[in-house]
């Protein structure tokens, strides 16, 4: 079972040729696991998955594993708009050793619920590792409705969501309408506090990148129902998690990295290096939260 908490999705750092940095990778996941994290997501939307080839991909992740050596559990972003696609990723993924997988809603080709449906089943009968769906509406032009969860939670290794909707009522209505044991996880570090307030099993986090062990401390508040510290916590965080949004994701937050000298400001395109004006300002997060 995927445990409740903290999880970092991480970035993947390149070199200044753009080939991927080991080396770097390897310290980044050390230092999260250093920090408390509960899990590691490698290759989701933060650390650029659309633009690694599919060798570079299942690289990523059997390296995460490795060098996490059980520390914490892995949940290796294996998504796809194909579905034999994503058969195949997260194939690779079960046999590399990852605790688990998360899916992304297929985006661009827009299915109908049905069609996204019959996807997460077809994933989840193929490969018998724990499952987490990923529903981001911004990212894919779809919703998967919580309905359509709801029976995608009656399949037995389907175990939870990344809720990225950026609705707060359609966070509460799948912690309601889903059985008590489903796994309900923030996609966004800015709705944290009502989801876990509201019942829900932590964070996929953007800012425990930055800051890995302040943000294991304010999902524990959350867990431990002590709203209190939380809200006070959350006061602190908000220039932070707002900042880290001003460009696209993960522009801000490896930009911000690559000045704390954890990684090279190396993007692939089409995404590129930040503006001058969004580099100040991670300049000054830095400041704030180094």
């Amino acid at each position: 079972m995927i445990k409740r908490g903290l999880y970092t999705a991480i970035i993947t750092p390149f070199l200044e040729n753009g080939e991927i940095d080991e080396v770097a990778l390897k310290k980044i996941i050390d230092e999260q696991i250093a920090a408390g994290v509960a899990g590691i997501v490698s290759c989701g939307s933060t650390g650029e998955s659309p633009t690694l080839t599919h060798e570079e991909h299942d690289m990523v992740i059997k390296l995460s594993i490795e060098q996490s050596a059980g520390r914490c559990e892995i949940m290796a972003g294996t998504g796809s708009n194909s579905t034999v696609e994503a058969i195949t990723l997260t194939e690779h993924a079960r046999l590399a050793g990852a605790n688990s997988s998360l899916q992304v809603v297929p985006y661009y080709n827009k299915p109908t619920q049905k069609g996204m449906y019959l996807h997460f089943k077809a994933i989840a009968d193929s490969v018998d590792i724990p499952i987490v769906i990923y529903n981001i509406r911004g990212r894919t032009g779809v919703n998967l409705e919580t309905s359509t969860l709801v029976e995608l939670a009656k399949v037995p290794n389907i175990v939870g969501v990344k809720e990225a909707s950026g609705s707060i009522e359609q966070m509460m209505e799948v912690i309601c309408a889903t059985p008590d044991d489903f796994l309900v996880f923030s996609g966004d570090d800015n709705l944290t506090l009502p989801l876990l307030a509201a019942g829900g099993d932590g964070l996929i986090s953007v800012a425990s990148n930055i800051i890995p062990e302040r943000m294991v401390q304010f999902v524990n508040y959350g867990l431990q129902a002590d709203f209190v510290s939380m809200r006070k916590e959350y006061k602190a965080l908000l220039p932070l998690f707002k900042n880290l949004f001003i460009e696209t994701n993960p522009v801000p937050v490896k930009t911000m990295m690559s000045l704390m000298g954890k990684c090279n400001e190396v993007f692939r395109l089409p995404l590129c290096e930040a503006s001058d004006e969004t580099l100040s300002i991670m300049q000054k997060m830095i400041a704030l939260y180094k």
